[in-house]
């Protein structure tokens, strides 16, 4: 029986009751609620199983025998016997972790998903030690596939099955070929491990204080975006003083606050020295720039204030993937970013629906939804959200986002690989739809490498544009 529920008097002689292995000869009401009469004197009966009664605490998860339990629910008391009107369920669920028990090697990982993970990545990675044949040509100057040599004389490509001490990945065939290789792994070594704990983290049944988003702030407040901690405090986050839940925040929040980095007129892209943006990147981004943060109008909520509104400025994010399945609380810090404009975010991508699986089957596509979108209209009043999968340029030819405007369109493309070998003829065709659009693009890489990798691909399909990358 909980306090909320029961007087002082009632929850001090329940307490003493239930300690001492005692029942009551008055009974309660159903509701729970009677109170004792002042001056009544209950008399206590022996029962012949006290121990049945002990249990004071309800079960907290499935490793209650490591001691672990929920900080944020308090001791329950069950009723003694014959009173409790039902009896308290038992909690299942995944495991909690405390913060000096979030390291597990993958494959005996408390979380399901994780084993899944670890089952998943000795299925299909292959050992990168340099005994072993290549499986494919190198695409980066670190990839580990350049260091194995090409003939008859290396052994068979293989799967990795060991599981690194140190990082708890599957990341070679074997102890030996870990333990040979092991000054070469040390080198992601540290960052595997990191990446261990946080799956961990997410899944440990915690607060998470860091996903809790701020709201609209007053426009004098300006954001200063040089690096994440001035972000955050300026924009008034709550404060974080660990790196892993830095880590947990800005692999959510990197997304929005990326694109308004770019397009703020407080950008840290500029064209001073260091500010790496070209005057043909600035003229891109200055008519977009002045639609982003309009002039005071005099508008108002009485009948003298009304103004006609603009149109939602239009974000375009093509071959979206992990960003189309955030939590829409994380894009509407963009549009808090932007307080007087209303945005429309647009998913466009064969993968855009990955991760949202409760969404499926997809609208029918009919002659209203030729291609099938979700919108999601109702986020905030400065915000909606919609999603298509499908490719672009078939959207492109179909004329379904005709026309566009500099003033208020912008495309966005989150590390596509341009470049990369194996994606490159999905953009062979997408390319020149977006360049005759005349609207900004954004790009971005996982390393500079990437970034350097896609420009020189841009430059030999359109070599037009070798003058606007100097």
């Amino acid at each position: 029986m909980q306090a909320g529920y029961t007087c002082h008097r009632c929850l001090n002689t329940l307490r003493t009751a239930t300690k001492q292995g005692t029942r009551f000869s008055r009974p309660f009401s159903s509701s729970g609620r009677a109170c004792l009469p002042r001056g009544t004197e209950q008399k206590p009966a022996k029962t012949q199983r006290q121990s049945s009664n002990i249990r004071l605490k309800r079960a907290a998860s499935s490793v209650a025998a490591r001691g672990q339990v929920p900080r944020s629910e308090p001791v329950e008391l069950r009723s003694p016997t014959g009173l409790s009107s039902a009896p308290i369920p038992e909690v299942t669920g995944r495991p909690l972790l405390r913060a000096n028990n979030l390291f597990h090697p993958f494959s005996k990982s408390p979380s399901p998903e994780i084993r899944q993970r670890a089952a998943f990545i000795k299925r299909h990675a292959y050992c990168p030690h340099a005994s072993h044949h290549q499986t494919r040509l190198p695409i980066a100057p670190g990839d580990p596939e350049a260091r194995k040599p090409v003939g008859s004389t290396s052994q068979p490509p293989a799967h990795v099955s060991y599981e690194c001490p140190d990082c708890g990945i599957p990341v070679y065939c074997s102890e030996g070929h870990w333990a040979d290789d092991y000054e070469s792994h040390l080198e992601v070594c540290d960052t595997l491990r990191e990446i261990n704990e946080d799956d961990h983290d997410l899944r440990s049944g915690r607060f998470f204080p860091e996903f809790e988003y701020p709201g609209p702030q007053m426009e004098e407040a300006l954001v200063n975006m040089t690096n994440w901690d001035t972000f955050l405090y300026s924009r008034e986050f709550r404060a974080i003083n660990e790196a892993r839940s830095m880590r947990q925040a800005t692999r959510l929040l990197t997304y929005p606050v990326t694109i308004g980095s770019v397009l703020h007129e407080l950008s840290p892209y500029n064209i001073r020295r260091g500010g790496r943006l070209t005057p043909e990147g600035l003229k891109s981004l200055s008519a977009l720039r002045y639609t982003l943060h309009p002039p005071r109008t005099g508008a108002g909520i009485d009948i003298k204030g009304l103004r006609p509104n603009p149109p939602p400025v239009r974000i375009f994010i093509l071959g979206a993937r992990a960003e189309s399945s955030l939590p829409r609380e994380v894009w509407v810090q963009l549009s808090h970013m932007f307080p007087r404009v209303s945005f429309h975010v647009i998913f466009i991508g064969p993968e855009s629906m990955a991760n949202r699986d409760s969404e499926f089957p997809l609208p029918e596509r009919t002659p209203v939804n030729p291609f099938g979108a979700i919108v999601e209209d109702r986020i905030s009043h400065q915000m909606k959200i919609s999603t298509y999968v499908e490719y672009y340029h078939t959207m492109h030819k179909a004329g379904h986002f005709y026309p566009y405007d500099p003033y208020f369109d912008c495309f966005m493309l989150f590390h596509p690989g341009l470049g990369h070998p194996t994606s490159s003829h999905e953009w062979e065709e997408t390319l020149p739809q977006l360049l005759e659009t005349k609207v900004p693009i954004l790009v971005t890489g996982y390393t500079e490498w990437d970034m350097e990798r896609d420009r020189k691909w841009v430059e030999e399909k359109i070599p037009e544009l070798k003058m606007g990358f100097k």
